[in-house]
């Protein structure tokens, strides 16, 4: 094994699956998928890690298994954290020009980015991203660099993704105990629809839904840049128990019938679902429309917590692009159909774009966030030095995560 300055790492710490994407850039700046290590999840609830040794056993298989398949050392990673406490809205900062030519400069867009960043979170909380969006000038929305333009009055807004600071250090300390160093952590929302979207499906405003077994992560995207973000703590696991206490089986009989069997869209008939008897317990007969019910129900919730909110911010008229299904949530069956009933938009299930020559199976909807992770990574690497200064499309604050 050996250790490259070009590898990027992405780790997924899911519900029910650790992921581990290994990348590597080229001179050129390509970006490469060559490995990948998976392990089922144990000490994971809704996102967030519950027992932190089944977790840090879990990790290191999906490790190891990575650094197997890329022929690398594994010693740094950008860590992808999800769960209910995190939010995100939008914050504007405001400065007045007061050079005698009224002319923007690159300190008047320092300050006015300094006085978005002055926000009032509550103590307990920190944030993960702020993201810049477009500059108002004088009431001129939509500018894009300011510098050089007269103006009086200079705006600018950034979208902050921010959350509670002891539970995002869960699974920071956890990786650090295995001697890995994070490099940002990044939300999984906003790493499915880094390597779902184009940049012309950005423009045009898409929807992207990462419906995963504890949590669903969404984010909308409207005019190339990231308008609105959240998190349902809710997921497949949720179907599943609904499943298992509607039909009175157990979890184990209603995970398999939920891939075996499920739909999102109640098909009507009289077709029978026949259970293998246990422990010498008699044969069990289900109806598979009341499964499909069942399923339908807990789904349809989700999406319309989510539209209810995109439609009270007043967004759903900007995505024109349609919706995009990501996590493994996207397999169940017909939840497209469903989607696209409850948001009245087309919806995608979604295949990642952001890799070129990525392999097939890597291309499955459950593997957004991981793949997006590391075209994170890129994207941070590629980053020029004056990029901090005119605006890129992420901003994270790392050292403030270990800095109180």
């Amino acid at each position: 094994m050996f250790r490259s300055s070009n590898t990027i790492v992405g780790l997924e710490i899911g519900t029910s699956k650790i992921c581990a994407v290994v990348g590597e850039m080229s001179n050129d700046g390509a970006l490469n998928i060559i490995g990948i290590g998976q392990s089922r999840s144990r000490g994971v609830r809704k996102g967030e890690i519950v027992d932190s040794k089944l977790a840090e056993d879990d990790i290191r298989h999906a490790i190891a298994e990575a650094e197997q398949s890329a022929d690398v050392e594994i010693r740094n990673i950008y860590l992808g954290v999800s769960g209910g406490h995190m939010r995100g809205f939008i914050n504007r900062g405001f400065h007045p020009v007061v050079s005698e030519d009224r002319e923007i400069t690159v300190e008047d867009i320092e300050s006015v980015v300094k006085n978005a960043k002055a926000i009032n979170l509550p103590s307990e909380n920190t944030i993960i991203h702020s993201i810049r969006q477009h500059y108002t000038v004088d009431g001129q929305d939509g500018v894009t660099d300011p510098i050089g333009k007269l103006g009086a009055r200079l705006q600018v807004d950034l979208h902050v993704i921010h959350g509670n600071f002891n539970r995002l250090q869960n699974p920071i300390r956890v990786a650090k105990g295995m001697q890995l160093e994070v490099e940002a952590i990044v939300f999984n929302g906003l790493a499915s629809a880094l390597s779902l979207l184009t940049s012309e499906q950005k423009e045009l405003g898409a929807l992207v839904i990462d419906f995963g077994a504890g949590t669903t992560e969404y984010a909308v995207y409207a005019d190339g840049i990231i308008k609105h973000t959240g998190v349902l703590a809710v997921g497949g696991d949720h179907v599943t128990n609904d499943l298992a206490y509607g039909l009175k089986i157990s979890q184990g009989r209603a995970e398999l019938l939920k891939k075996d069997k499920g739909a999102a869209v109640v098909t009507h008939g009289d077709e029978m679902i026949e259970l293998s008897s246990d422990h010498g317990l008699p044969v069990k007969n289900l109806s598979r429309e009341n499964l499909m019910r069942i399923m339908s129900m807990r789904v349809e919730e989700v999406f319309e917590l989510i539209a209810d909110e995109l439609e009270e911010l007043g967004l759903l008229n900007y995505i024109r692009a349609g919706v995009f299904i990501a996590g493994g949530g996207a397999n169940i069956e017909k939840i497209d159909e469903l989607a696209e009933r409850v948001f009245e938009l087309p919806v995608t299930i979604g295949r990642t774009c952001a890799v070129a020559g990525l392999p097939s199976q890597l291309q499955a909807p459950e593997f957004a966030a991981a793949i997006g992770l590391v075209k994170f990574g890129s994207l941070q690497k590629r980053k020029r030095p004056q990029d901090t200064l005119l605006g890129t499309i992420f901003r994270f604050p790392f050292a403030s995560m270990f800095a109180r």
